[in-house]
């Protein structure tokens, strides 16, 4: 499980690195510190001896917090041990639900807001004693409330301020609902990280007889908003793309949104061909399967849902009904958000792991390198399809 890459090897990391889990993330910060653990026991070792070095190998970069909470429900973040000139990754996951806490007797699942609250309080309490302060976001908190169509809050540019004003200097997410929501800290690093590779890789190896050519295979766009994904999706992949246009009531406005009124396809025929439709999440799931659908009535082949953040807000019982149905084949999302125990039993579920691409990053700025060669992916894409031989 070597690291293949070089050229960090030569070069002083910024401090001590440590890594902080916020609650929920427990199990994916697990897996991280595992990767970097074992890079570090041969990277470097030349320098092991040197004071620039200093802690560089160990057997975890975990630190240890808490953020317990009062009866009424005030908080306090606690960092349980020192981190002074560290180089800090604080890792969080704001849409983990399954994290609760006691107010007034009560217990209550921790929402954004909750989340986001403790995750300024630990930042709040490393006291600027950390060298530098980083946050990885997989899923961007407040990320679909990115611009103002009228008299409403800006929360999640409002988020970012927030962060960089307590000292943060990297915010790392993958696969932004609207990147450009960045332009909230133009002097400060954002990095939108996209996993289209894990995610190509996911799909070749748990699908059977994928043939990626432009008679057999295509990317769907299930709206405008994702047409940028897809794009470099069907760009890496040598196939066609199509998409949805969704036609909305605009003269009415439902749970904060205007009511999508029917899904119109634009694009080449679909007719016997194997279908990838690509997005950023899936929420309650109801306008990714209705375009699902709208695809088998076109007469298309199988179709594979390829997703960044699966939230299943709705729950999990109108997948499994549409899967009973022959709407869809598989479903894929990553691990940047939690996910339930039913849903990683689910026949038609299959997981793509981020924890090592998330190390990668870790272990490249925490040397100060560039990661312009973590961003394009377009050369290991290309190799696993030789490999693969799903590319001549």
């Amino acid at each position: 499980m070597a690291r293949q890459t070089e050229f960090n090897i030569n070069s002083i990391p910024i401090g001590p690195l440590g890594i902080i889990g916020m609650p929920g993330c427990e199990e994916f910060t697990d897996k991280v510190d595992k990767y970097l653990v074992q890079w570090r026991k041969t990277q470097a070792s030349e320098h092991a001896n040197s004071i620039a070095f200093f802690g560089y190998q160990r057997d975890t970069y975990k630190i240890n917090i808490s953020v317990p909470r009062f009866g009424s429900g005030e908080g306090k973040g606690v960092i349980e041990e020192s981190v002074r000139g560290y180089d800090i990754y604080i890792v969080t996951d704001v849409f983990n639900y399954s994290c609760t806490y006691n107010m007034y007797g009560m217990e209550v699942p921790k929402s954004p807001d909750d989340h986001f609250a403790d995750l300024k309080r630990v930042i709040s309490a490393l006291s600027s004693k950390a060298k530098r302060v980083s946050v990885i976001m997989p899923m961007l908190y407040e990320g679909r409330q990115h611009k103002r169509s009228t008299r409403e809050s800006l929360d999640c540019a409002m988020a970012l301020k927030e962060l960089v004003d307590l000292g943060v200097e990297n915010i790392i997410t993958f696969d932004a609902h609207d990147q450009r929501v960045q332009n909230a800290i133009p002097d400060k690093s954002f990095e939108n990280v996209m996993p289209t590779y894990q995610m190509i890789k996911a799909l070749v190896n748990n699908v059977e007889d994928l043939v990626v050519d432009k008679d057999h295979l295509m990317v769907i766009s299930p709206d405008e908003g994702a047409l940028h994904r897809c794009i470099y999706f069907a760009t890496q992949l040598g196939i066609n793309l199509g998409m949805f246009y969704k036609r909305r009531d605009y003269t009415r406005v439902v749970n904060g949104r205007n009511p999508i009124v029917e899904h119109q396809y634009l694009g080449d025929s679909v007719q016997g061909k194997d279908i990838i439709i690509v997005d950023d999440m899936i929420s309650s799931g109801e306008s990714m399967l209705e375009v699902a659908k709208k695809l088998k009535n076109l007469g298309c082949g199988r179709i594979f849902v390829c997703t960044t953040f699966g939230l299943f807000c709705n729950g999990l019982d109108v997948f499994d009904k549409a899967y009973e149905e022959g709407v869809f084949d598989r479903v894929f999302t990553t691990n940047g958000v939690y996910q339930t125990p039913e849903l990683l039993n689910r026949e038609w579920y299959v997981s793509v792991e981020l924890s090592k691409y998330t190390a990668y990053f870790i272990d490249t700025l925490n040397h100060d390198m560039s990661v312009s060669s973590l961003l394009d992916s377009a050369d290991k894409i290309n190799n696993l399809l030789i490999k693969k031989g799903l590319k001549g």
